[in-house]
């Protein structure tokens, strides 16, 4: 890479400077953290306050102050602390991508309480996994995740209290025995003081959010304040070394591709195209808006047309979504009518950025396409391709950020060095403490710090990430994470399914699909959609399989007994699937 981006990298991490790192002992692991990083994020919080009257909140008519959110935070800590909610104690939500998201996420912060983020595609098996395994004490949730949970409540209620907090309920709703409207909840604090306000470690636990699992159950990875705030520097710094890096090419005569665009005028904020549930979402998008006083504008689904009317009204700097996202609205026949002149960066993560849409961003909008490569386990990123350096690597996930240590590891264990391929392993302040209640997943995942990322990939001379294959047996589905083994798992529940392979298919929306190779019992009779219903019932819309063949003859197995998926795909896929 340039000296441009050296020389700007080098000044932003000295000693003394924005970005500096030390290396801090971290459960006993020496990690990079950054010096200036806040010690929590409800710190971080609470010095939005200072942004008094600006939008924070936009939802279709609805627009919410930050003087306004911190007065709804507080009334709603102060509802959960006289509950009985107090630090360490858990909060989940289980709701769209709705203003009370966000603000129950900080009232549960602002308490030093774990906020337990729940996927709002489960059903409501899933939802029952997710409450009986984080045992929260409160769940805040909407109507249609409420109706999924009612049937498995007394069951969960039986091992302790959980307190429902009901958000948007049509009228007339019922609800259970102390359970209360959000609204009401809102309105009984005024009966009370304010709620306290804990110390909290940047070791505290902050969040959980759940990973689809490899052994049918999702995980739940547990993240630290000092990940999420460690999470917030490396976007800060990327944004401004990029910037700083095109500056200094652009004074020394040297500008590089695009540096002569000129962005229209916007306001600080983001359009979010993904669930505040992950940590696309929440981590990289709603913590970095709320730091600088920006605007958190909420779809409640993804439509490009919407998106696009969005941007001319709001004027937002940036769109948050998966790749498919960027390529729809790009793709729209309301594209060229309306003014998208504000958008700075358009990006997100969830999926890799094909080159020919980093290409298509750069030549049909104003603003500099963007990806970033990171998992649930290190509260975001790991690392970010932004701008002319996506340009010159559209088919790189970009450099590691600063606190990030990267290795690439053989199946033999040894260290490769530039070009060679292997496993990623890093390890720095923002990687996760482990699963919840997981401690096998733990050590499999986990050596002396280093995050095993179950990718492979490799680093060039210049120290970018390519990444080219995944040692998980998984599906990245429009961002999801399907574990085959999870869906085989729902599968194998039919009683007439004798043998099934579930595995990747490539899909040009939603980047991959999941497919499933199926053996029924002999004798035995089941349809597709049947097979399709029988899923449903148990797992997630986005997991059950777009793709079906039965076979007449056992899958093919390795020697080890293994199904033998990749040969199954390669002989499957292209042919008609039902």
């Amino acid at each position: 890479m340039d000296r441009h981006y050296r020389e700007a990298w080098d000044e932003l991490t000295a000693p003394g400077a924005p970005f500096a790192w030390s290396v801090t002992d971290v459960r006993g692991v020496p990690t990079r953290t950054y010096d200036a990083a806040p010690p929590n994020m409800a710190q971080v919080w609470a010095g939005s306050i200072v942004h008094g009257d600006a939008d924070y909140l936009v939802y279709q008519d609805e627009r919410i102050s930050y003087a306004e959110a911190h007065k709804a935070v507080d009334a709603l800590a102060a509802h959960l602390s006289d509950i009985g909610v107090g630090h360490g104690d858990r909060v989940a939500l289980a709701l769209r991508n709705y203003p009370e998201w966000a603000l129950a996420y900080w009232a549960t912060v602002r308490l030093g309480a774990v906020v337990i983020g729940m996927n709002a595609w489960w059903t409501g098996p899933e939802l029952e996994f997710g409450l009986a395994d984080s045992t929260p004490k409160v769940m805040v949730c909407d109507a249609e995740r409420l109706d999924r949970v009612m049937p498995h409540l007394a069951g969960l209620r039986s091992s302790g209290p959980l307190h429902l907090v009901g958000v948007r309920l049509p009228a007339g709703t019922r609800l259970p025995d102390d359970a209360v409207r959000w609204e009401d909840a809102l309105a009984s604090a005024t009966e009370h003081g304010p709620a306290p306000e804990p110390t909290i470690d940047p070791d505290d636990d902050l969040c959980v959010f759940y990973t689809s699992g490899t052994t049918g159950h999702p995980k739940g990875a547990v993240l630290t304040h000092r990940g999420a705030t460690s999470n917030l520097f490396n976007l800060g710094f990327w944004q401004v070394m990029a910037a700083s890096a095109e500056a200094r090419a652009v004074a020394a005569g040297e500008p590089p591709p695009g540096s002569e665009k000129e962005v229209g005028e916007s306001y600080p904020g983001s359009i979010l195209a993904v669930p505040l549930f992950h940590v696309t979402g929440c981590n990289c998008c709603l913590h970095p808006i709320t730091a600088v006083g920006g605007r958190l504008i909420l779809m409640h689904r993804w439509d490009p047309e919407v998106a696009l009317e969005l941007i001319e009204r709001e004027r937002p700097a940036s769109l948050t979504g998966v790749p498919t996202m960027t390529r729809e609205l790009l793709n729209s026949p309301d594209f060229e009518r309306r003014d998208t002149s504000s958008l700075s960066h358009v990006g997100g993560g969830g999926a890799p950025v094909q080159p020919d849409l980093v290409h298509k961003i750069e030549d049909r909008l104003e603003g500099r396409p963007s990806t970033g490569y990171g998992l649930t386990e290190v509260n975001g990123v790991i690392t970010i391709n932004v701008g002319h350096f996506f340009m010159a690597k559209p088919a790189s996930a970009g450099s590691p950020c600063p606190i990030m240590e990267t290795r690439i590891v053989a199946e033999d264990g040894t260290d490769q060095g530039p070009g060679e391929h292997g496993e990623l392993w890093v390890r720095g302040g923002n990687v996760f403490r482990g699963y919840l209640n997981r401690p096998e997943a733990n050590a499999e995942a986990l050596t002396d710090g280093w995050f095993h990322t179950g990718d492979i990939g490799y680093l060039d001379d210049d120290g970018f990430l390519f990444l080219v294959d995944r040692a998980k047996d998984m599906v990245l589905r429009s961002g999801e994470n399907v574990y085959s083994a999870e869906v085989e798992a729902a599968i194998y529940e039919h009683p007439a399914v004798a043998e099934a392979a579930v595995f990747a298919v490539p899909d040009e929306r939603h980047g991959e699909a999941v497919g499933a190779a199926i053996v029924l019992l002999s004798g035995a009779e089941c349809s597709a959609e049947e097979l399709r219903d029988h899923t449903r019932r148990l797992i997630a819309v986005f997991k059950v399989p777009e793709h079906l063949w039965f076979l007449d003859e056992a899958l093919p197995t390795n020697a080890n007994g293994k199904f033998v998926k990749r040969d199954l795909r390669d002989r499957l896929v292209g042919t008609p699937s039902n």
